[in-house]
């Protein structure tokens, strides 16, 4: 035999490890099992089910978070700018009404920025920019008719 294939033989099972060491650790298990069996005793089957409201307890936006009760306090601002749908228009504010567009526009986009990001917080800042674009609208719309309405008097005088 020629002395580089004596050469190769002996070399092999260095090659041979080196490339399933490789192999082996591209595919690495972590947790010792592939696959668990769904005949696999209660144990296993109760740690992998666990109820609704243990998940959201355990959430990072669940309900021990500020990431869940800022929102849900949050929706009292909402209500009450809805509650303000039955004030005459000439009674609202337009600073209060403006504050509240730029509070929701602003904060609905920053809810998307945030790790974890909050839906929950961007729905109710979506509905108070939503609510504070309403009354906005109906002030200005109470302003020029009440300008039309003083144009119109003036020329009948």
């Amino acid at each position: 035999m020629p002395p580089t294939t004596t050469m190769f033989r002996a070399a092999r099972p260095i090659f041979q490890q080196t490339s399933r060491a490789a192999f082996r650790s591209q595919f690495a298990r972590t947790s010792g099992r592939r696959f668990q069996s769904t005949a696999a005793g209660s144990d296993g089957a109760s740690a992998q089910q666990q109820g609704w409201f243990k998940r959201m307890w355990d959430s990072p936006i669940g309900f021990k978070t500020v990431h869940f009760w800022a929102p849900v306090m949050k929706w009292a601002l909402v209500i009450a700018g809805i509650g303000d749908f039955a004030r005459p228009a000439d009674k609202l504010s337009v600073t209060q009404n403006a504050a509240l567009t730029a509070t929701g526009a602003i904060w609905t986009r920053w809810c998307f920025v945030i790790t974890p990001q909050n839906y929950l917080l961007a729905a109710v800042n979506f509905f108070l920019g939503c609510v504070g674009i309403a009354q906005l609208t109906r002030i200005a719309m109470y302003n020029s008719s009440q300008k039309k309405l003083a144009a119109s008097t003036e020329k009948e005088s």
